[in-house]
């Protein structure tokens, strides 16, 4: 796990100090090492977190045995091991999975990304050709951001920040997504909140050559329907996801796992207890009310003789653990648990390099309460035609309950996913709060129908998990230079999971049905029977510190703050309840007040 960055022009050479910068600008992804290479069109940087080949023979940027390609890579192939006895006729160096790459290249140039598994994001400067070939993951969980510099550069780097830092660009801020901000609660997953930085969709290459670029799909999510009985899918689930965890453990310095307490992270922990034994696990446990995981987490270590690690909220210093996340997120994230995914992740640092997630099994196996609630509507008749949601909107004065609500506002499954749930101000608010640019709308690799529940869970796949979940994940761990895995995105494991019929997954009164099956006798009685949680804290409880009150005060009730150069002051003041809305203009007014410079 690396950070990368790379400047392509016309004598490159002249660019040392700018290609310095943006690797200086994130050190902390790759604190081990620092290394540069130049072309006569080419600059590449790499900043190092040795996970894999912890000698000089996995140093990036990386040369091909002809020295012809020049790689960075950020992420890990899983199962590379294999792959690599398939180009056994390659000179290989060592034993890392970046020169597998460039072995691939060489034989399938472009082509490789098809049979490329694992999570990545890379470039590959091809000197012969004068190519920068460029590529994104499946699910994104490695991110590759791109520019065009003052005298015609393309610059790309892992983090915003890295490229603002080349010197070479003065970002401009695009309303459009402060609008989308404010009704999902993250930046658009396809975009960056700046006009003239743009953010590589997952599942994409992107090759430039002669000063154009080219950027095409290699991907899709499937949209077929698995005709297997449950009973064969049960047994094939079992199979790919042992697989998927014993890949993932693969690595040359200590790996943990994180552990909720639920039903995911517990199942992980089941699996990956099978190949590793005292494995070290950490929970982040709150002391009083409904989120505490901390008794179920213990009864799984405790069932598997895991290494255990407990990280107390203690509810204090929420204003400064805050400040500190919005020190090096580069966009705004409203997720109230992106600060203790920060906290764990900084707590993981002092022992380990390399931690397994639960991540993405609510999307893949029908987790959320909300997938049951739409499928409970529908089943009853959700979305009335015409005439019988004029009556129902006529009687919306009187005290209509949420399921008539619901039907009246919204027209088909699709509609009521994508404008309920989730959604923190509506558009009339936003418009109130003085963004009149347009929402974006999402672009899909399939095409919903609302006909088969499974489209929902594809919509998440593509938005929310990229958008917030993974972003999270991958600039808290980064920051605190950790690695995190997510074995439930194994491409194999993954795809095979989209395709179950989502009567496997979730049904009005029952949810992660063929995960249960599967696993239940690995769980503790208790977790099997409980219901979900989320990693999340009660914004309301956080609010009452008088810090966090001080710092919404300083930002969000003074006419001079950044913010209110673009949201309407006094609509602002209407929305200051200690909740979740108050939450989200928080984090939007430290996010400008931190990067205000950049705007001036």
């Amino acid at each position: 796990m690396c950070g990368i960055a790379g400047i392509i022009s016309p004598n490159a050479k002249n660019y040392k100090a700018e290609i310095q910068q943006m690797t200086d600008a994130i050190a902390y992804r790759g604190p081990d090492s620092a290394h540069h290479e130049f072309f006569d069109n080419a600059a590449l940087g790499h900043r190092r977190l040795s996970i894999i080949d912890l000698s000089e023979n996995g140093k990036q940027p990386m040369f091909s045995d002809t020295k012809n390609e020049c790689i960075v890579l950020n992420g890990e192939i899983y199962g590379y091991q294999e792959i690599k006895d398939l180009y056994a006729d390659y000179s290989y160096r060592g034993g890392s999975d970046t020169e597998v790459i460039l072995a691939m290249y060489q034989k399938k140039q472009e082509k490789l990304i098809i049979d490329l598994p694992g999570m990545f994001a890379f470039a590959i400067w091809d000197e012969k050709k004068q190519q920068l070939f460029c590529a994104r993951d499946r699910f994104g969980e490695k991110p590759f951001y791109y520019a065009t510099g003052k005298n015609g550069e393309f610059i790309f780097a892992s983090e915003i920040k890295s490229i603002i830092a080349s010197g070479l660009i003065k970002p401009e801020i695009d309303k459009q997504q402060i609008a989308y901000y404010l009704k999902n609660g993250y930046i658009h997953p396809h975009k960056t909140i700046y006009k003239n930085i743009f953010n590589l969709k997952p599942a994409h290459t992107l090759i430039l050559k002669e000063g154009k670029i080219d950027i095409q799909p290699y991907w899709k999510i499937p949209t077929q329907t698995s005709t297997l009985s449950l009973d064969e899918s049960v047994e094939k689930f079992k199979y790919l996801l042992d697989n998927a965890v014993k890949k993932q453990l693969v690595a040359d310095v200590p790996v943990g796992s994180f552990l909720s307490g639920g039903l995911d992270s517990s199942t992980i922990v089941a699996v990956a207890s099978q190949y590793k034994k005292n494995l070290k696990t950490l929970v982040y446990g709150y002391e009083n009310g409904d989120l505490n995981e901390m008794p179920y987490a213990k009864a799984i270590a405790d069932k598997y003789q895991t290494d255990h690690y407990v990280l107390l909220d203690k509810k204090q210093k929420i204003s400064q653990t805050l400040q500190e996340v919005y020190s090096y997120m580069d966009e705004p994230l409203m997720d109230s648990s992106l600060l203790p995914t920060h906290l764990i992740f900084k707590e993981a640092s002092k022992n380990l390099k390399v931690v397994l997630s639960g991540d993405v099994g609510d999307e893949l196996f029908g987790g959320y309460t909300f997938y049951k609630y739409n499928i409970d509507l529908s089943q009853k008749g959700f979305y009335p035609n015409y005439l019988s949601k004029m009556f129902l909107l006529a009687n919306k004065f009187r005290n209509m309950g949420s399921e008539r609500l619901h039907r009246a506002q919204f027209n088909d499954t699709i509609d009521f996913h994508q404008n309920k749930v989730r959604n923190y101000f509506s558009n009339s608010e936003i418009k109130e709060l003085g963004i009149t640019a347009q929402i974006p709308t999402q672009d899909f690799s399939f095409e919903p129908t609302g006909k088969d529940f499974n489209d929902l869970m594809r919509i998440d796949l593509e938005k929310y998990v990229p958008g917030n979940m993974l972003l999270k994940g991958d600039r808290t761990s980064m920051y605190n230079s950790v690695e995190v895995r997510i074995p439930f995105l194994d491409i194999d494991f993954a795809e095979f999971c989209i395709q179950l019929p989502w009567q496997y997954k979730v049904n009005k009164s029952e949810d992660k049905i063929i995960l249960r099956k599967a696993y239940s006798k690995a769980w503790t009685e208790e977790i099997a029977n409980r219901g979900k949680n989320g990693f999340a804290a009660s914004v309301n409880e956080w609010f009452k510190e008088k810090e966090l009150q001080e710092l919404s005060n300083n930002l969000l009730t003074n006419p001079q703050s950044y913010i209110f150069n673009y949201l309407d002051f006094k609509q602002v003041q209407k929305k200051l309840n200690y909740q979740l809305q108050h939450w989200s203009l928080l984090v939007l007014a430290l996010w400008f007040e931190n990067n205000k410079n950049y705007f001036k």
